[in-house]
């Protein structure tokens, strides 16, 4: 791994973290009133668990990005890639927010579907800048998809 690779991946991975971040605010406005006091769906992780897992996935996606920033911002392809992935870091920060800040289930529904259009775009995308990147976020396809399930679950319960 050259230095401007890792570079670019640690950058990437920051950016990815402060988003993450910004989720956590919302998730502590919402998270031992509200969401204590809801219904949860049979299948709900354990609280301890979704921490660890977003960490892993924002590392994932930020060393992902490092991969396609890489290449050269200069190149459309990758500037097409990389816009799309900014779009979704703002997509998942309004599942976060939606969710447990303002507590609209639906509109957060509406938003973490958007995230996982948007996230095939983007892995169509990587895949023609770096098809390691495009791997890099199928777990996080995977996650973003339970999200779907979970969240329409909170919404139909509650």
């Amino acid at each position: 791994m050259n230095s401007k690779l890792l570079l670019r991946s640690v950058t990437a991975t920051a950016v990815c973290l402060v988003f993450g971040f910004l989720g956590i605010i919302a998730l502590q406005n919402g998270l031992d009133s509200w969401y204590a006091a809801l219904q949860k769906p049979w299948f709900t992780p354990p609280e301890s668990l979704f921490g660890p897992v977003w960490t892993i996935m924002y590392i994932l996606i930020g060393i992902s990005a490092g991969l396609v920033w890489n290449k050269g911002f200069y190149h459309k392809w990758v500037k097409t890639a990389l816009y799309h992935f900014g779009f979704i870091l703002l997509l998942n920060a309004f599942w976060f927010l939606f969710f447990f800040g303002l507590h609209e289930p639906m509109i957060a529904l509406i938003a973490i579907s958007a995230v996982f259009i948007v996230l095939l775009i983007t892995i169509r995308w990587f895949k023609v800048v770096s098809v390691l990147s495009a791997y890099l976020l199928i777990p996080y396809a995977v996650w973003v998809l339970f999200l779907i399930v979970f969240t329409f679950e909170f919404w139909r319960i509650n």
